[in-house]
């Protein structure tokens, strides 16, 4: 159960526009995000914050919603809206050193997702879990795409161990979001609002 399951109702038209609008604002989000970034100067990996909205993401909205809003992120990026890391786009990023990073942004967001709707109660554990399998999940892709260019060795040292304090940062982050998240859902259900209307 994702956390959209808590908020909107199923089936219907109206639905529908939510979940359109849901995937281009978070799409939005992500890209905003991704501008919140630095450069290691050894590293042709930047440092940004879209990982973690990737990442809860998939946990809020679903693996289906999640990998529609992550896909709708790559393909304006691609289509050369300045969303990528530091503004850049086109079809060269997605093909440079960090593409890696971005398709893994897809299948990342999309385990995430599974993760949350496996899940039939909210834990903090079970949170947890989902988004460091997440996390991996991204570093996997990118870092078999970085190694074409760099090397398997100087792929762990450029795009893995100079990310992992800052992604449990994000990560701890993302588990304070969705505890949040859960405490507002658990008061509108203690006082009887309909949160699945």
């Amino acid at each position: 159960m994702n956390y959209t399951d808590s908020l909107l109702p199923q089936k219907s038209v109206s639905n529908r526009v939510i979940n359109a609008a849901l995937v281009l604002g978070t799409s939005w989000l992500i890209a905003i995000s991704a501008q919140i970034s630095f450069n290691i100067p050894f590293s042709p990996v930047p440092v940004t914050g879209q990982t973690l909205i990737i990442l809860l993401s998939g946990l809020i909205l679903g693996k289906k919603m999640g990998v529609a809003a992550v896909g709708v992120y790559l393909l304006q990026g691609a289509a050369g809206l300045p969303f990528f890391a530091g503004g850049k786009s086109g079809l060269a990023a997605l093909a440079g050193p960090t593409g890696g990073y971005l398709f893994g942004f897809l299948v990342g967001v999309y385990v995430v997702g599974l993760l949350s709707e496996l899940r039939h109660n909210r834990s903090i554990f079970q949170a947890a879990t989902a988004l460091v399998v997440g996390n991996i999940v991204i570093y996997i892709f990118g870092l078999v795409w970085l190694a074409r260019f760099v090397g398997e060795f100087q792929a762990l040292n450029l795009g893995l161990y100079p990310f992992l304090v800052g992604d449990l940062i994000k990560i701890l982050s993302g588990l304070m979001i969705v505890g949040g998240s859960d405490t507002l859902i658990s008061r509108f259900n203690s006082r009887g609002i309909n949160t699945n209307m």
